[in-house]
């Protein structure tokens, strides 16, 4: 039988060749790597719509397609593999029409395509599970406590427990039908070493089919299940503190003489390839006590041998213990696959008690998300799903300006400033739309069964269910905004170089021919967001004030609902970018925007990674949520001991500044570019996107070339 690190470099290859068949089929696929691998070329499956537009919606369409998907979902066994299963569809997206059509919102689109606003309305939710619910109860105990309260509550509850109930039993018949599989896999398998695995993993599977799990081995395998049946039904990605999860197993196993630490880490290396799910390591308790552990060092192990994409978050705080950190940068540095990540505890449990939370809850509230925290199971959140599009709230304010035909950057501040009033307002209405209506459309059937509320209540967590209502609202474009006043300040106003009504002309011709490209070249000299010290970064804390300001004032508006900023454009930067036209920056029509609260490309040439940072630590919103700073760095700068120290130090002073998270790519300029031209040379080249890691070959050209872009112009 193969040894575990020949295992694991099969497994890791089988994951290659997954990737590139789902590329071979569907194309660039701008988001997470995933575990989700294609079905069969002989599988087909269309859901049953319960509406005449085609779609299915509520309680009944969504349980019983989830049910009759499950019955039939291709198995998936790998005896090399420690544990069973692969999932190869995302419901929410085989639905047909998203959104009810009796429950329209014609009255919002206005505003929401003039300020270009992703509203959130019908989409998957973003939250943090319990894992610690299911692993206590098991499917079993789930079902109990369903009819528990199915008799408890009030016959309108009926419908949810239904539902629930459907669901439950979906997952049980697609664990059994796994199960047979094994077993005949185990007749046929001659090798004795694989035959025992098989053995292992048969025994793992039927016991936690209704019981909760006991050991190590079943605890990561129920983990994996959640996690694809999770995400077949609608995306969820979030993950838990999997350190503190699964220590008390690790623990129990060890003293019982169940496994080596050797094993240990298998099982921690097959249960992050099963599916890049976002999970923190280290941190404080509620008390504040650092929670690292031997399995968060086992975890990090498993990390490295499998050497791939990867969403492992590292809690900096200063108890943290400091070797654990240390060789966290080690591996970031030697493996070079953009992992792990760090957040910010103290500006996040400091920025999330100014929402009236305390310490001890803000402490529990963990990065599990592209740019989100989340406190697992007790709140229902929109997080990375709903962005206000605030370059084109500036264009919007800009051709206003110029119809009125009265020119200054004051003017422009004040009707820009009213305009983000209308945009965020509208957002907070869409919110409350989809918060009124989801129920109807997209119940959280998998995820409510891991959530403080819903099943006691008998609600949906979408309406009622969940303990917090916590809402993001996601900003873009703060860079490209604030060098866009800063260029029309500096160059209009200050030196003169250029007049309103030429720079006017300009834009509505897009710096076409040779006068164009002369004064595009002198509004884009203009000194930017990110290059210190200047009017763009005054403008952007100006910004940054303004938004922050409009997204709060909306909890005055929805008592009993917590709104939170953030600055984030995950793959959105694109989209956004080609919905807007020429800005007075010097960007052209149609061109991208700035990433998250990051400066635009060609911000500085000088390498200057504190002058970057101090500016997004300067613009952080400051409630909970994140406004990352992405750094794109040389993997040569950190090749001995003494760099590794001093990589280390630069990534805690960025946190002693006020940083909420840290996204660290290390790409070789040359190697990046060899990989655009042809994808297939490299096709394990693994770099942080925004939030989330993919293969580079995964993506598709032209977010390639934002990619590239990003990284030859901003690498350190």
């Amino acid at each position: 039988m193969p040894n575990y690190a020949e295992r694991i470099n099969y497994l890791r290859e089988r994951k290659l060749a997954q990737t590139r068949e789902k590329i071979e089929k569907e194309g660039g696929l701008n988001e997470d790597d995933y575990g989700r691998v294609a079905p069969p070329e002989n599988f087909t499956w269309k859901p049953t719509p319960n509406h005449e537009n085609g779609s299915f919606y509520g309680y009944e369409g969504w349980s019983s397609n989830f049910y009759d998907l499950l019955s039939r979902h291709p198995v998936a066994v790998d005896p090399m593999d420690a544990f069973a299963g692969k999932w190869m569809f995302f419901l929410s997206r085989m639905k047909g029409p998203i959104w009810p059509p009796q429950y329209g919102y014609d009255h919002l689109k206005e505003n929401i395509e003039k300020y270009n606003i992703i509203p959130g309305i019908g989409f998957d939710a973003h939250f943090a599970p319990d894992y610690e619910i299911g692993l206590s109860l098991g499917w079993g105990g789930l079902l109990k406590k369903i009819e528990e309260y199915r008799i408890k509550n009030a016959p309108e509850c009926a419908a949810f427990y239904d539902a629930e109930k459907k669901t439950l039993e979906a997952i049980q018949l697609f664990m059994r039908r796994t199960v047979s599989r094994i077993q005949e896999l185990y007749v046929l398998e001659g090798d004795p070493g694989l035959k025992q695995n098989l053995d292992g993993m048969l025994k793992a599977n039927i016991n936690i089919i209704t019981e909760p799990p006991k050991t190590l081995r079943e605890a990561c395998q129920w983990i994996c299940w959640f996690n694809m049946v999770s995400r077949t039904y609608n995306r969820d990605g979030a993950g838990g503190q999997i350190d503190q999860i699964l220590l008390p197993y690790y623990e129990q196993d060890i003293a019982a003489g169940r496994i080596t630490d050797e094993d240990a880490v298998f099982f921690f290396a097959c249960l992050l390839l099963n599916d890049t799910h976002y999970y923190q390591l280290g941190g404080p308790d509620e008390k504040g006590k650092d929670i690292t552990n031997h399995v968060s060092y086992l975890i990090l192990e498993g990390a490295r041998m499998i050497n791939s994409s990867c969403n492992i978050t590292i809690r900096v705080h200063e108890g943290l213990d400091r070797a654990f950190f240390l060789k966290s940068v080690q591996y970031l540095f030697k493996n070079g696959n953009a992992w792990p990540r760090y957040s910010g505890d103290k500006a996040l449990v400091e920025g999330f008690m100014r929402c009236g939370y305390p310490a001890e809850l803000a402490r529990k509230r963990i990065a599990v998300g592209c740019n989100w925290m989340s406190l697992p199971g007790l709140e229902y959140t929109m997080n990375d799903l709903v962005k206000i599009n605030m370059a084109k709230v500036f264009e919007t304010a800009f051709w206003e300006m110029v119809r009125g035909k009265k020119y200054s950057t004051s003017i422009l501040w004040d009707i820009f400033a009213r305009h983000t009033v209308t945009a965020v307002e509208t957002t907070g209405k869409c919110i409350d739309f989809h918060l009124t209506y989801q129920v109807h459309n997209e119940p959280e059937l998998v995820l409510n069964l891991l959530s403080h509320g819903p099943v006691e209540r008998g609600l949906d967590a979408s309406c009622g269910g969940a303990q917090f209502y916590n809402m993001a609202i996601d900003g873009a474009g703060i860079a490209t905004v604030s060098n866009a006043f800063a260029a029309l300040h500096q160059q209009v106003e200050l030196n003169r170089n250029i007049s309103w009504e030429k720079i006017i002309e300009l834009i509505e011709n897009n710096y076409a021919g040779t006068e164009g490209e002369y004064y595009r070249s002198l509004m884009d000299s203009t000194p930017k967001y990110g290059a210190g010290n200047n009017a763009a970064e005054e403008y952007g804390i100006k910004i940054n004030k303004l938004f922050t300001g409009e997204v709060r004032g909306l909890n005055k508006v929805y008592p009993g609902r917590n709104f939170i900023p953030g600055w984030f454009s995950w793959a959105n930067t694109l989209d956004f970018g080609r919905a807007l036209g020429p800005t007075p920056d010097g960007r052209r029509a149609g061109e991208a925007i700035n990433h998250g609260a990051n400066p635009s490309p060609k911000f500085r040439f000088d390498g200057a990674v504190t002058a970057m940072s101090s500016i997004i630590t300067r613009v952080q919103p400051g409630y909970g949520n994140t406004a990352p700073i992405q750094l794109e760095l040389d993997p040569g700068i950190a090749g001995d001991d003494e760099s590794i120290q001093k990589m280390a130090a630069m990534i805690w002073a960025m946190f002693e500044q006020g940083a909420t998270l840290l996204n660290i790519n290390l790409i070789d300029k040359k190697k990046v570019l060899e990989a655009h031209k042809n994808p297939l040379l490299y096709p394990d080249l693994v770099v942080r996107v925004t939030g989330f890691t993919a293969y580079f070959s995964m993506l598709s050209p032209d977010f390639r070339q934002l990619v590239v872009d990003r990284i030859i112009a901003g690498t350190f």
